[in-house]
């Protein structure tokens, strides 16, 4: 790979940023000043410096962050505060975005990486990956209920939903629950309880496929899959 290429890769610029770069002799492989734009580099064997500091080469970057309410699932909005404005300069250079959305006022488990094939397998209706969420309900929710998501409910634009697996967990005047869903219409959970004429209160995600949010993330923080996540998310395959 060339040394331009790869740096405008990175986000350290376009190709003449990184030109004006190794002409300054900012630029190094294995410690020999490089200041031709066409030079090779191999990102598995050698190490390239900028200003001195080792620039860590990755095709795909895979970050699990708890989102917080308040901020949208996107790359940018002129706006409102996004996802991805949350990200250090060190993971943002890669362009990572987020597979699927939450609402502005959902929180937890949110994908973010620049994987597009991951993350069209992911979304894939035909794939049906399963997302289960935590939610408060301002009122009791019955066995009944259990019964009708299961059956499958219909919104309010007249399409019946698939069947869902809803858990209650505590029950009373204000209702915790549990609910796995294979589809992400918009708004999906929120209109599947008011069909029932029911409200969320609170909803947050804890896991889709076979990832689980880490519950030591605070709000708004985020890091890399752990290799075990990561090997499970790309093998995962619905059943």
């Amino acid at each position: 790979m060339r040394i331009d290429k790869m740096l405008a890769n990175l986000g350290y610029g376009s190709r003449k940023d990184v030109k004006k770069l190794l002409k300054d002799g900012a630029v190094k492989i294995n410690d020999k000043l490089v200041k031709d734009a066409k030079e090779h580099v191999n990102p598995e064997e050698d190490t390239v410096t900028l200003f001195g500091e080792v620039v860590e080469y990755k095709e795909f970057i895979y970050l699990m962050m708890n989102k917080p309410p308040g901020v949208i699932s996107a790359t940018e909005d002129r706006y409102e505060r996004t996802v991805v404005d949350l990200l250090e300069m060190e993971d943002a250079i890669f362009s990572p975005f987020p597979v699927g959305r939450l609402d502005k006022d959902t929180e937890g488990l949110l994908l973010l990486t620049n994987d597009g094939q991951l993350s069209h397998r992911l979304l894939s209706p035909k794939k049906h990956v399963p997302k289960t969420y935590f939610a408060v309900i301002d009122q009791e929710v019955t066995e009944e209920d259990v019964l009708a998501f299961k059956k499958g409910v219909t919104l309010d634009d007249g399409y019946v939903t698939k069947s869902g697996e809803l858990a209650i967990l505590k029950s009373g005047l204000r209702s915790d629950i549990e609910l796995t869903i294979t589809e992400g219409k918009f708004h999906q959970v929120k209109r599947m309880f008011e069909a029932i004429g029911k409200k969320v209160l609170y909803l947050k995600r804890i896991s889709m496929g076979p990832l689980e949010l880490d519950e030591t993330l605070e709000l708004g923080e985020y890091r890399e899959l752990t290799e075990v996540e990561l090997k499970r998310l790309l093998e995962y395959e619905v059943k």
